[in-house]
């Protein structure tokens, strides 16, 4: 129960994260409207970066493990099967980003560029959280997760909103 409870404490504060970075993206980020798509382009690259370190560190997990080098699977509980989870989830998450993200600038319009810069960074932080969360924290795998997903939902429904409102 007492896990349960941090667990949901961790969503609420990625929801609440999630409202922010939005918003963030929406009021203090301000970007001309024809940095559309260079923000579109460089939203992606602290998510990718983050990915890199994440494939890295699976690869010297293996090149350094003779039981691992063959491509072996991760033995359940290690730090390798862990982080091979996170991976897996992180490419979950950013392949829905690349699926959304594009159409809520182009629907944001002037906010666009602002909304896709905080999205971006936003991600790799939240994914980071994730991961450190996930050894050690269930609340702040909680947070990370949700952080990350909430995040792409409220930009997609701030974007719908302003779309059908004008």
């Amino acid at each position: 129960m007492v896990k349960r409870r941090a667990i949901l404490i961790g969503m609420g504060a990625g929801a609440l994260w999630a409202v922010g970075v939005v918003w963030l993206g929406v009021a203090v980020v301000n970007l001309p409207v024809f940095a559309l798509l260079p923000s579109l382009a460089f939203a992606f690259l602290p998510p990718g970066l983050v990915l890199l370190l994440m494939i890295g560190r699976l690869a010297a997990a293996r090149f350094f493990d003779d039981g691992l080098i063959d491509g072996q699977p991760f033995a359940p509980g290690t730090r390798a099967w862990v982080d091979q989870r996170v991976l897996s989830n992180t490419v979950e998450q950013l392949l829905l980003a690349l699926c959304v993200w594009p159409a809520c600038g182009y629907l944001l319009l002037g906010d666009g560029p602002g909304v896709l810069a905080a999205l971006g960074v936003a991600f790799a932080l939240s994914r980071l959280a994730f991961w450190v969360g996930y050894r050690h924290a269930p609340a702040l795998r909680a947070f990370g997760f949700a952080a990350t997903f909430y995040a792409t939902i409220a930009a997609v429904l701030w974007a719908g909103l302003r779309y059908l409102i004008g």
